[in-house]
Order: structure tokens, then C-alpha cells, then sequence
């Protein structure tokens, strides 16, 4: 992301140990940058907590981003760290609407690249709707970390059409997938091996909460869950479904939506699309009389355009996930034995 809000005149231009003090310095990079940039009523306060007002059932959710490069095509950590708590929330049908923010940095971080972060947060905090309302800064020595890692957590009422849970998938439930895979894991993984292609690989980081609610406005208790396949993939999401709720699951090669140079580069580093992180995605578990409507309504989206039905639940294998290949034989899918991509998110 290019910035899109003027960085202010600042007589420092990169973070050290004494930004995290707590002193002079702290307040210097803390008004110039997140209270500036990030105002609102509650986070104005200041005070060592938020305080707000909210009704109902909650839903809660904590995430932290240590993603290497934190610049990358499509987006950069920060838009990442709000993408991926908002998106968490509206997994649980909530309407997502508090963000707590906290870095650690490591002393030597440009401030234009922590500017660059900052603004980056900000637009992605407008689109989602969302307000940070409290915080912490802390700094690290040099080698003591890698540049920046960020953890928000999220706060957001349940929708009251919303019955999301684990235990509401039935046989005959069709699984629908919101988007084209891999292509986060493997917009990080082009840069870090210098991969050329026609066409750049951009991530697909972006928040779902809008198009989530939308779906469960209209389709409520016949969504019966929602999951987004980060890191593992998903494969791997999927397979722990199977065990935990001792389903069995089918899904069909062909209908894996995916971007050809995504799985050019797939190919070309040896790895399989199925367990290559997402950060854009969803899989929806939805009642098979309402898959089809629900289908159309997500391919409408912004988000759901390259939306299809890849799979079902089956009464068959229980605990188990089999695809059918794009030549017709089929094979047991497991989970990621060990780590596929380091630092993707």
C-alpha cells in the first residue's frame, strides 16, 4: 500500500530503545503516529484500558502477526493484523466493532515504514468498520526481533440471525469456498524467492465481516458454519473438522477455484495449494436446500466472485477428508505434518 496520509516532520527517522521507555520519546512516537492517525472518542482517553458500552452475547477473539516480509504484494502487516481478528470475529457470525493494538519493535525500524504500517491499519480499520480503542508499545534491541510484530484482539456482538457452531454440520451440508487459494501464502513466498511472473501475485488480505453479514441476514440458521483456512490451508482446516466432529468429507480437484499463476508457482516450489496459508477466504458449511441461492448471493460480492461449491458432508469415512483427483482417483487428504510456510502470517 501506498501512503495515503501525509507523514508528519519528525526529528527522528528510525525507533529505538528509547521510543519504548515510556518517556519523552514514547509520547513523541505514540502522538505523531497511532493517536493522530487512529482518533476516536474512546482511544482519546488514553487511559491504561477502554471503556465501552455493548449488549448481548460477545464474541472475543486475540491474534498476533509476525509475518516475514511485512511489506508484500497486496498489503503489509498492519492491514493484516486488523484483517485477520475482524475476520476471526465475523467467523463466529459477530459484527465486529473494537480493535486492541499492540507492537513490538525493534529498534532500527524506519519511521516511514512504521508510518507506512500505521496508515495501512487505519484504512483497513474504515473499511471494516471497526474502532482501536487501546493499545501498548514496546521495544525491542536489534536482533531481538524482526522489525515489527503486532497483536490486535477483537470485540463484536453475535448477530441475532447467527447460530454458528461446530456442532450444527449434518450429512448432505454442502461446503462452499469464498474465493481463488494460495494466493497469500504464495504473494509472501514469490518475494522471499525472488519469483517472476506475467502477472504479480497479490494476497488476498481483506476483512469479511460485510460480506459475512450480508450472507446471515439472509440465510441465518442455515449457515451452520463458518471457518477461514489461514495457515495449514485448507486441507488442513477441513480435516480438523473431520476428526473433531467426526465427519466425513468429499471434495472434488476441480472445483478448487485457483489463480493459474498461484498454481504455477505452487508447482514450481513443490507445494500443494491445499495447506498454503489464506488470509481472504472462507468456508461456509450450509444447508444443501439453501447452497445453490446461497452460491449466487456470495458470487454477487466483492469477496465471493470466484465463490464455488467444492465439497459435502458425507455419512461415508467419518474423520476422514477424500478427494476426487481432476483424473477421477482419489486420495486421502491429511493434515500439514509440519511447517509448510514459516512466518505467513
Amino acid at each position: 500500500m501506498q501512503l495515503q496520509c501525509p507523514m508528519p516532520k519528525l526529528d527522528f527517522d528510525v525507533i529505538t530503545l528509547g521510543h519504548g521507555s515510556g518517556g519523552v520519546l514514547t509520547n513523541k512516537l505514540l502522538d505523531t503516529g497511532v493517536f493522530d492517525l487512529l482518533s476516536n472518542d474512546i482511544l482519546d482517553e488514553r487511559h491504561d484500558g477502554a471503556f465501552i458500552e455493548m449488549n448481548g452475547k460477545l464474541a472475543f477473539s486475540t491474534d498476533s502477526f509476525l509475518v516475514s516480509p511485512i511489506f508484500f504484494p497486496g498489503g503489509n502487516i498492519g492491514e493484516l493484523a486488523v484483517n485477520g481478528t475482524v475476520n476471526d470475529l465475523a467467523m463466529c457470525g459477530a459484527i465486529p466493532k473494537y480493535l486492541s493494538l499492540s507492537f513490538i519493535i525493534e529498534e532500527g525500524l524506519k519511521m516511514t515504514e512504521f508510518w507506512e504500517i500505521l496508515v495501512a491499519i487505519k484504512f483497513a480499520c474504515e473499511k471494516a468498520g471497526v474502532q482501536v480503542v487501546t493499545g501498548d508499545t514496546k521495544v525491542v534491541e536489534k536482533g531481538k526481533g524482526d522489525k515489527i510484530f503486532i497483536n490486535t484482539s477483537g470485540i463484536g456482538n453475535i448477530h441475532t440471525k447467527a447460530n454458528i457452531s461446530e456442532k450444527n454440520i449434518k450429512t448432505g451440508d454442502k461446503i462452499i469456498i469464498s474465493g481463488n487459494i494460495a494466493s497469500h501464502g504464495m504473494a509472501i513466498m514469490s518475494v522471499r524467492e525472488g519469483l517472476e511472473f506475467d502477472s504479480e501475485i497479490l494476497s488476498d488480505t481483506n476483512n469479511l465481516n460485510h460480506t459475512i453479514i450480508n450472507l446471515i441476514e439472509k440465510f441465518g440458521n442455515d449457515i451452520h458454519l463458518l471457518t477461514d483456512p489461514t495457515r495449514g490451508g485448507v486441507a488442513t482446516v477441513l480435516k480438523e473438522l473431520a476428526l473433531s466432529s467426526k465427519i466425513g468429507i468429499e471434495l472434488k480437484q476441480n472445483d478448487l477455484p485457483i489463480n493459474e499463476q498461484v498454481y504455477a508457482a505452487c508447482e514450481l516450489l513443490g507445494l500443494d495449494p491445499l495447506y498454503v496459508a489464506n488470509e481472504g477466504l472462507f468456508l461456509s458449511f450450509v444447508d444443501a436446500s439453501i447452497a445453490d441461492k446461497f452460491l449466487k448471493t456470495l458470487q454477487q460480492d466483492e469477496n465471493g466472485i470466484n465463490a464455488k461449491i467444492i465439497g459435502e458432508v458425507v455419512a461415508e469415512h467419518p474423520k476422514q477428508v477424500i478427494m476426487e483427483s481432476a483424473i477421477g482417483g482419489k486420495r486421502v487428504v491429511s493434515m500439514l505434518p509440519g511447517e509448510q510456510l514459516p512466518r505467513i502470517c
